[in-house]
């Protein structure tokens, strides 16, 4: 079999077919781009890794650039890698997975970018700030085995938050002012679907007012969120607090077609010895880290 004119006609095709049909260029891409990876993994099995660099000169010299050893040996890994494309990502955002090893965590890249409609900077973004590694093993087997990940399963441990005041001890308004200033970031390393409310949301108890620390909805789970801050260790004290608020949104602000109330504590450190104890277990706790 002739590798060199099988790879070279597929190339061509695809730039001829761009031209053509630019509304649909992409999954003619990534087609061509799985088929040559095909024809490249062959080749190599049959004359060795070095065809790539071989090839490479080749079709730079007949077709142009764009076909550089690193791009032919991405489309090797592409077909390599992955048993299934989506047309919904761009070959730019392929690239950024080819260098993960894992395919659970690509997959789990893929699906996030589908489902949220990721840029490429932002699904590197993800990849850098580890998305995949922060969440916890049983989530992680859950997705492997493609069943449905609750929302507070999908929540980052620990948040990352980034840090103005270029200190690693603040107070809990300095880290809340820390949340407001970058919201839409803060609520995208919670998970999908979480939608701000109110801040300091008052509550009366008697004959006094509370104040919650957040007061955020979800859409995907379609229940609202109460949000704690704290700049220490978890104490078995703020269970109750947080306890005491999700029963009065779930008794006074939540309808009746909306889920139970979930409640997150974020703390500086979290504490597995209370979590162990806590019953209800729409409360959980995730740490904060300083970026």
């Amino acid at each position: 079999m002739n590798f060199y004119h099988e790879i070279k006609d597929e190339l061509i095709k695809n730039e001829v077919y761009k031209k053509v049909k630019d509304y649909s260029k992409n999954k003619s891409d990534l087609k061509t781009y799985y088929n040559v990876g095909k024809l490249l993994s062959d080749a190599g099995k049959q004359y060795g890794e070095s065809i790539i660099k071989k090839y490479s000169f080749r079709l730079t010299k007949e077709l142009g650039k764009g076909y550089s050893v690193r791009n032919l040996y991405n489309m090797k890994l592409f077909y390599e890698k992955l048993q299934t494309v989506s047309a919904k990502l761009s070959w730019s955002h392929y690239t950024e997975l080819l260098s993960i090893d894992d395919i659970n965590k690509i997959n789990y890249y893929i699906k996030i970018t589908e489902d949220q409609n990721l840029s490429v900077r932002e699904l590197r973004n993800r990849i850098k700030n580890n998305d995949y590694e922060r969440l916890d093993n049983e989530t992680k087997i859950k997705l492997i085995n493609k069943e449905k990940a609750s929302v507070k399963e999908l929540i980052k441990n620990p948040i990352l938050i980034k840090n103005k005041y270029n200190k690693e001890n603040i107070s809990e308004k300095m880290l809340q002012q820390l949340i407001l200033d970058d919201l839409p970031s803060f609520l995208k390393e919670l998970g999908e679907g979480f939608c701000f409310i109110d801040n300091e949301y008052p509550i009366k108890l008697g004959d006094r007012y509370n104040y919650i620390d957040l007061l955020l909805f979800n859409i995907k789970g379609n229940h609202y969120t109460v949000v704690e801050l704290k700049t220490t260790e978890l104490k078995k004290e703020h269970i109750g607090q947080i306890e005491t608020y999700m029963n009065y949104i779930d008794m006074h602000v939540k309808d009746i077609n909306h889920e139970p109330t979930i409640g997150i504590i974020i703390c500086k450190k979290d504490n597995k010895f209370i979590m162990k104890y806590v019953t209800n277990k729409n409360i959980v706790d995730r740490e904060y880290q300083l970026t």
